[in-house]
Parts: structure tokens; sequence; C-alpha cells
């Protein structure tokens, strides 16, 4: 109970936080509570999941040239397109841009083609605090048995602040976004996620900041965001609530506590959009969370989609030497053949989606 009611009070924090210091953000740049709505009336309730080919171990095996699979890609869209899903939130990675950028831009349009096709739209993530610190371009290693996102990569990591580095990494969300600013086919941009993660807390900041501030020098069409995920990290959240167009966050606890969070979080007046939840052994799951998200008006993007190397079927913290498949999956919806880890899901996800 204590835990909980810290958590509510922290949110009220930020709320009022971000209200007090709205001098700070950039005059003129974040979107009014109007404008969000408005741009939120104009899309279907948004449903999806957190993709990565079940092929690719991390960003950089998805996007690298030797290893983007556009195969796997279009099968496994065409999934989430069979029970109505209409958005994905896909992580890029800057050492895939910085080898190779004229490429990589073509990945990402052809990436961005086939979502279409499939009618989805993309949300795109550039930064990200969780997981393995050295990334290194090149082939990737291979998934160690049963341990959950093994491979998976921070970016960028261990450069984090390194002043050498900061120039590469602004000419990389400049030119990405430049490409993209009016493109119809990206929902939103997610500049950062879950920052402060892997002990970095607000060592994150100065990065976090500057991702704000190369985003609006651009001007996308599209609304940019960076989710609010450790309500513990008050300096982050309040920063990340006050600058971003639409509210995006994390949860991944039961509909309850998860309710809480949404009745807050909506005190700031624009719209929400869940950028991951549902992890089974932790009580965030389809049946209870994903309806009341959808009575919510909040979006609704879980994380995981296809049983792959990532090996999100097992939890964060449960590792399974033996490398056995989990009575419960944590995340992840479908088998690499299309067949659903529990029907039962999947006809409520296709209910709820009106398929």
């Amino acid at each position: 109970m204590g835990k909980q009611f810290l958590k509510l009070l922290t949110i009220v924090l930020i709320s009022i936080t971000a209200g007090a210091s709205a001098q700070t953000a950039p005059a003129g740049k974040v979107w009014s509570v109007a404008k969000a709505n408005a741009w939120y009336a104009q899309h279907k309730w948004m449903t999806g999941a957190d993709f990565i080919p079940s092929t690719a171990i991390n960003q950089l095996e998805m996007w690298q040239a030797s290893t983007f699979d556009p195969a796997t890609i279009d099968r496994e869209l065409g999934y989430a397109e069979g029970i109505g899903f209409n958005t994905m939130r896909v992580f890029l990675h800057s050492l895939a841009w910085q080898q190779d950028k004229a490429g990589f831009k073509k990945r990402i349009a052809r990436y961005l083609a086939i979502a279409d096709k499939h009618g989805i739209k993309t949300m795109f993530v550039f930064f990200d605090d969780c997981w393995n610190a050295g990334a290194k371009i090149g082939t990737q290693p291979a998934p160690k048995v049963g341990v959950h996102n093994s491979g998976w990569l921070q970016d960028p990591g261990n450069r984090l602040n390194n002043p050498g580095e900061t120039a590469m990494l602004q000419a990389y969300v400049t030119d990405v976004m430049t490409a993209f600013k009016h493109d119809k086919r990206i929902l939103l941009w997610d500049l950062y996620n879950e920052p402060g993660n892997s002990g970095k807390k607000e060592a994150s900041l100065n990065l976090l900041s500057k991702v704000f501030s190369w985003a609006r020098a651009v001007n996308p069409d599209q609304p940019i965001s960076a989710g609010l995920w450790d309500w513990s990290f008050e300096k982050l959240n309040a920063y990340q609530a006050l600058n971003s167009d639409i509210i995006t966050y994390h949860d991944y606890t039961d509909e309850a506590s998860h309710l809480k969070t949404i009745q807050l979080l909506k005190s700031h007046g624009k719209p929400l959009i869940c950028t991951e939840y549902m992890a089974r052994t932790r009580g965030s799951k389809f049946a209870n969370v994903m309806p009341m998200l959808k009575k919510e008006n909040v979006g609704a993007l879980n994380w995981g989609f296809v049983m792959g190397k990532t090996n999100t079927i097992y939890a964060w913290d449960n590792p399974m030497p033996d490398g056995s498949e989990p009575k419960e999956w944590f995340h992840d919806i479908f088998r690499k053949d299309g067949t659903p880890y529990r029907a039962e899901e999947v006809e409520l996800i296709k209910k709820l989606n009106g398929k």
C-alpha cells in the first residue's frame, strides 16, 4: 500500500512540476493540449506491440544490411494485421546509421512500406538505456539459452555523455528525422526508451534534453515523446512529461494499479499511449489490462510479438538454464509459424480490435 501511494504521489508531483516549469519548455514548440487531442482524435484506437522480427536478437541484427530480413518482417506483420493491430513500436540504433547512412534510411523506408501494406503505422525509438551497454557493429552474439533479451543493446550505452559522440548522435537523429518528418506512415517519434535505466538515473538527463532539442529543431509533422516508466525518477519524469507532445508511459502492473496510473497521468490533459505492458507472470495480461486500456481510450502496445531470438518468453528475473519453454510465457503472442501461444488471447485481441 505504501509503495502504491508513493507511486501515485510521484505522478501528481510530476504534473505539478510540469505545470510550474512550463516556461522552461522550448517556446512555441511543445504541442498544446488542444493540438495533441485533435491529433489523437484523427486516429483509430492504437493497438499493437513492440516489434522486432524473430530472426533478430537486437536492433543491430534487425537493421544491418547483412541481416535485415524483409521476408520475416512481412510475414510477422501479417500476423499483426490478422489480429487487428495497427501500430508497432520499433527500435533503431545509431551504430547502424553510422555504419551505412544511406543504406540504413533505405531499410527504414523498406520497413515502412511493408508495415503500410499491412495497415500498420510505426513508432520509432532512437535511444535506449536497457540491457547491454557495449554495442558493436558486425555479427551479433547468439542468444544465451533461457535468458530474457540477452543480446538487446543500449544506445548510446557506454558512450553516454561522451563529448566525442554528441555530434554523431545529433547528426543521426537529425538525418533520420529530417528524411521522414513528413511521412504519414510514422505515427510518433519516441526519442528515448527508459532513460535512467541500468543504473544511469539522472546521468541520462543530459542526452534526454539534447534529443528533445534536436527533434524540435527538425520540427516533424509527427508528435514526439519519451515514455515515463520509473516513478522514483522525479527529474527525468518531469522533463519527459513537460516536453512530450503526447504522454507515453510503461506499466507492467495489474489492472487496478495500472488504472490508477492512467487516472493520474490524465491530469496533463493530453492523450495517453501505453507503449509497454503485458507481463503475464506479473499480473499484466491481455485479459485484464487490454479491455481497460480500450475503455479508457489509452493506446495499447504490449512488449513482445513473435517468439524468437530475443527470448522474451522468459521473465526478466527468471532465466531457465535448460532452455525449456516456460509454462507461462512472460511476453510474446505467436510462435514463428503464426500459431498463437494462447488462442483465447488472440480471439480477445481480435474482438477488441473489431476483427
